[in-house]
């Protein structure tokens, strides 16, 4: 994952020129970077809670999260597809679907991996949790899924409003869970 931030940053270019009107006209990269970094910042501190709660992992839960990391990886060339093309009228829309294709892409694996460890494998947790906290967990989870659809539909739209929902998502993500310490 620090990988992926990192690759992030290659994306942005020094302006030759005109510092003041190119680093102006630049936005969306920077609005691409700094949404796609809260993104995988935020899947990095929850990734590190979820995997916190096992004792050890089990073959199922590995390749699961090969999957996951798999669809972060590819974060960063989706980021740099949306910041070349927000702006300009061609090709912004299909920039945008798969830009929110990758994230949805990314949660739909999150989700997967953190039910197989809540409910599939919980002979493998540090600690036992209640099935109100795991639910409670989970539904947290998948709560994603939908915004992450409905952005990636709404870049046929809007590309701009593919940028907003998964800006929001991460503010949402980044937002610490108000409940018991085993959640």
């Amino acid at each position: 994952m620090a990988v992926a931030i990192t690759l992030l940053v290659l994306g942005i270019s020094v302006p030759s020129n005109q510092l003041g009107h190119k680093l102006a006209e630049h936005w969306p990269t920077y609005l691409a970077y700094v949404t796609s970094f809260l993104t995988i910042g935020i899947i990095w501190i929850n990734h590190h809670v979820m995997i916190g709660r096992l004792a050890r992992a089990d073959h199922s839960i590995m390749m699961l999260n090969l999957v996951l990391l798999l669809t972060i990886a590819v974060i960063p060339f989706g980021t740099a597809l949306i910041a070349s093309y927000l702006k300009q009228g061609h090709g912004a829309k299909l920039a945008a679907g798969i830009y929110g294709a990758i994230l949805l892409s990314m949660a739909v694996a999150f989700a997967a991996l953190n039910r197989q460890i809540l409910f599939s494998r919980t002979h493998l947790l540090k600690t036992q949790l209640s099935l109100e906290s795991r639910r409670k967990i989970i539904k947290r989870s998948v709560s994603g899924l939908v915004p992450y659809l409905v952005a990636t539909a709404l870049a046929a739209v809007s590309p701009y409003l593919t940028i907003a929902i998964t800006a929001a998502l991460a503010a949402f993500y980044a937002l610490p869970i108000a409940s018991s310490p085993d959640t």
